[in-house]
């Protein structure tokens, strides 16, 4: 046999020697894991289950998020509310050539509302603060929200077209007259009464409550101050 033909052969003998080791060593590496396995098998399946079972993450909830949610959803918060009798005498003259020939007059008892409060749909993230577990919730500024004559309880008290009814026959117009005199006294003294401050105090506790509704514990709310235009005569 030639030299190189014996070093193959050596060479061949080597290598099946070199793979039998290998498989050797996989068969007992594969033995020592399953019996590793069947040792500690109630654990693995114990962690197996634990795992399987494991309760999600709780969710996450943006607390300023739910704050302007919360309040937005009450938009308009009438929080204070006026009401008045209010008397208004109204006339309206007939003239010829500048000469007045005859008067008419109207005395109107009109029953009047205003409504005051704060308008919360336009509130925004940086309305709201968190610092911790306290929220800190800027309030808009109270304005009056709506003023109307209860046409159902006010009336016409007199109507007099004057000595041989010369005066106008002018009873709606002057009576439309009367009634937009009746709504500007009764905002003036809404208005004196201190209807916005008033107003201010109420939404302040009353945007407290809705926001602990949604669990939130510690809670500021600041009003802001009166604006003077806000409560001017109409």
């Amino acid at each position: 046999m030639r030299k190189r033909d014996r070093h193959k052969s050596g060479a061949g003998s080597v290598f099946k020697n070199i793979s039998w080791m290998l498989a050797g060593s996989g068969l007992m590496l594969s033995a020592v894991l399953v019996t590793g396995f069947l040792r500690s098998g109630d654990q693995f399946f114990a962690q197996l289950k634990s795992l399987m079972n494991a309760k999600p993450p709780e969710p996450k909830v943006e607390t300023r998020s739910v704050v302007i949610q919360q309040v937005r959803q009450v938009s308009e918060l009438t929080t204070a509310v006026f009401t008045m009798e209010a008397v208004v005498p109204t006339q309206q003259d007939a003239t010829i050539a500048g000469m007045v020939i005859g008067t008419t007059k109207l005395l109107y008892i009109a029953r009047g509302e205003v409504r005051a409060g704060v308008d919360l749909s336009g509130l925004t993230a940086q309305d709201v603060k968190i610092t911790g577990d306290t929220v800190r919730l800027q309030l808009p500024a109270p304005k009056i929200l709506d003023k109307k004559i209860d046409v159902t309880r006010s009336s016409v008290y007199d109507y007099n077209r004057g000595l041989l009814g010369l005066g106008p026959d002018v009873a709606p117009s002057l009576q439309k007259l009367a009634q937009e005199e009746a709504l500007k006294k009764i905002q003036l003294a809404a208005c004196a009464d201190g209807i916005l401050s008033k107003a201010n105090d109420r939404a302040k506790l009353a945007v407290s409550q809705i926001i602990r509704i949604s669990g939130i514990k510690q809670v500021i709310v600041e009003p802001q101050s009166v604006a003077t235009q806000e409560c001017s005569a109409p």
